[in-house]
């Protein structure tokens, strides 16, 4: 150990010389063997910068601008991902906020409709929904008409507890009925009309809007109306509110045998209103028009005796059943020659004639097709046509049967609408005169008088037209067109049909 410690060092060659100003970089260095000679370790050393040398600056720059590039892209993705986070956010804020909108709207709305839905359409729908309960063998006829009694006695009072319940099963409606047990003190009159017409649902002439107007004024006053109707294929069902098919069996009687009918049951202004659709006589009101085919004595007296079953079946007692025209008359001897003593004794029959110049005239024999006694009826007193005495008369069959006929005329007496407007009734309309009331339309004098109207800013007559102009300026602001005294004013008082 002391000789290695004290062996004299040999001398190290010396290191080359290079440049500072001209120093070019080599990269790093390869690692050497001790054991290798150093003129070998000197040659390794002084290729590499010649070899270095031969790569192409270009590439290093190509390589150089990649990475400057690829740096580029990333900052401009990371920034678009940035831009893209915020509109996501702003998004869904704006998501939120029209969720928070749109639960008030709904909100707003079901408050609108709750206050819109007035007591006249629930309490339509309740017995509606009584009929089909009955139909179904849920309840019974006495049952049934306890309900109808409590629904039409306490209409305010039930519509604001059973509102929420409306759109419940059968069933489950009945239960709530029958907690809803307390009667109101005043009892309106139950009115059904069977009509061919009833606007908008199917509107041809005048009729259709006289039964809707009438049916909407008399529940206004307090009195549960219904309508039935036949189930046209032309019928308009845009202001049908709540339309549904009872799921259960209708039959009614015709040419000799018992044939099943769909009901459909909806609600129109309020008024509730019963489809009837044959299903054997399916035909019938298939057409395109209501009337002007060749079997609407068959087709009307089908629907007439139809709607007297369904009134039996389900278990209905109105007081007033109101008929309309020839098409319905029919049901005048149908219900006192068959159907008073099914429940109906307390029902009384009102038939609106809005002329007397269509009366449907038929063989006798035909009356069979809805159960009558063609004997029974061809006689002067009854069916018999005045002048065609071989033919009865269905239009006159509805006066002899009812028990008031309403005829809508101009302001004509009684006395002249039996002599002139009778078109070969007649001797018929003088019978039963005591029973006839005439509905005028046009305008009465004694009421609409402008010398004694106080609803005019200024009354006048025919020697003193003082205050006509001021009139006509008031009805002109009232309207909306350019007030002008001197300015000729021509108004028209009537109803609008179809042509």
């Amino acid at each position: 150990m002391e000789l290695l410690l004290n062996a004299p060092l040999s001398k190290l060659p010396p290191l080359p010389k290079i440049c500072a100003t001209k120093r070019k970089p080599l990269g790093a260095r390869l690692p050497s063997c001790l054991g290798v000679e150093r003129h070998d370790d000197m040659d390794v050393h002084k290729d590499l910068p010649q070899s270095m040398d031969h790569e192409p600056k270009e590439k290093q720059n190509d390589i150089w601008q990649l990475f400057t590039e690829a740096q580029q892209n990333i900052l401009y993705l990371n920034k678009q991902r940035l831009t893209a986070l915020e509109e996501l956010d702003e998004l869904k804020r704006e998501n939120t906020a029209l969720l928070d909108r749109i639960e008030q709207l709904e909100a707003k709305m079901l408050l609108n409709t709750e206050k819109e839905m007035d007591t006249l359409s629930i309490s339509s729908e309740l017995l509606l929904r009584i009929d089909s309960m009955v139909l179904s063998g849920m309840i019974d006829n006495a049952e049934a008409s306890d309900l109808r009694r409590l629904v039409m006695n306490s209409r305010m009072s039930i519509a604001a507890n059973l509102f929420q319940n409306t759109h419940k099963k059968d069933s489950e409606l009945l239960v709530e009925l029958r907690h809803f047990s307390s009667k109101s003190k005043k009892k309106g009159f139950h009115i059904v009309h069977i009509s061919a017409e009833m606007a908008p649902v199917v509107s041809v002439g005048s009729l259709a809007s006289y039964v809707t107007g009438l049916s909407c004024a008399l529940q206004r006053k307090g009195h549960v109306v219904e309508v039935i109707l036949p189930k046209y294929a032309c019928l308009n069902l845009d202001e049908v509110q709540g339309l549904r098919e009872v799921e259960a069996e209708v039959y009614s009687f015709f040419n000799g045998q018992l044939h099943k009918n769909r009901i459909w049951t909806g609600v129109v202004f309020g008024i509730g209103v019963t489809f009837i659709q044959p299903v054997y006589y399916s035909a019938f009101f298939s057409h395109e028009r209501v009337y002007g085919y060749g079997n609407d004595f068959e087709r009307f007296t089908y629907f007439s005796r139809a709607s007297l079953d369904y009134l039996v079946k389900s278990g209905k007692k109105p007081d007033i059943v109101h008929i309309h025209n020839w098409e319905t008359s029919i049901v005048g001897p149908l219900f006192w020659d068959v159907f008073v003593n099914q429940g109906l004794e307390g029902t009384r029959i009102l038939l609106t004639c809005q002329g007397f110049d269509s009366q449907c005239l038929q063989r006798p024999e035909k009356l069979a097709l809805c159960g009558l006694d063609p004997s029974r009826l061809h006689r002067p007193d009854r069916l018999q046509d005045n002048n065609k005495t071989h033919m009865v008369n269905i239009l006159k069959g509805g006066v002899v049967y009812s028990n008031k006929v309403i005829v809508i005329a101009s302001m004509q007496t009684k006395a002249h609408l039996i002599t002139e407007l009778g078109h070969g009734m007649e001797p018929t309309l003088a019978i039963h005169k005591d029973k006839l009331l005439i509905a005028p339309y046009g305008f009465d004098k004694s009421v609409w008088d402008p010398s004694v109207d106080k609803f005019l800013p200024e009354s006048y007559s025919e020697e003193d037209m003082k205050g006509k102009s001021v009139c006509k300026i008031s009805l002109q602001k009232h309207l909306g067109l350019t007030k002008n005294a001197s300015m000729i004013l021509k108004c028209c008082n009537s109803r609008l049909v179809a042509c």
